[in-house]
């Protein structure tokens, strides 16, 4: 009697991750999630359709959220996309109480567009202003995940 056995399966390689490779990756992650749930906060005149608090603490939401609010208060809405480019962990830090990293990228808001919330007419702004400029923020590793605490635009063009 003859036994066939299947052949053995191959090992799978072992695949290390560098824990900071990886946290780097979540923050920048987080950081473009922010700005997808910014594009629906500053759409949206109720701020409803945005789960800002997901992405966003302390000073970040505190500040998304009153400029939004007076955005909206003066009946106005931003419709299309915010691109970020080159984000990039410019620091990381994962000593200490709070792991942090330091993101910085280039924030290009030329297709979101400033409207009247009824009618959609383009609303008036300086023509100087930067709608692709650097950003730096700052994130923490809150036990829910990571955050954007700070953002903070250099007012350089990118």
């Amino acid at each position: 009697m003859e036994t066939s056995s299947a052949p053995a399966p191959a090992p799978t390689p072992t695949v290390s991750v560098d824990p900071a490779e990886a946290a780097k990756k979540e923050a920048i992650a987080t950081y473009q999630g922010y700005w997808r749930e910014m594009e629906k906060l500053y759409a949206d005149q109720s701020g409803a359709g945005a789960d800002l608090k997901k992405y966003a603490a302390l000073a970040a939401l505190k500040n998304a959220t009153a400029d939004a609010k007076r955005t909206h208060d003066r009946g106005l809405v931003n419709i299309g996309d915010v691109r970020v480019t080159d984000a990039a962990v410019t620091e990381y830090n994962a000593k200490g109480k709070i792991p942090n990293a330091t993101v910085s990228s280039c924030l290009d808001i030329s297709r979101w567009r400033t409207v009247d919330a009824d009618t959609e007419k383009p609303a008036t702004l300086p023509s100087n202003r930067l709608t692709k400029y650097l950003i730096v923020s700052t994130l923490e590793k809150w036990p829910e995940g990571w955050r954007v605490i700070r953002d903070d635009p250099q007012g350089k063009p990118c």
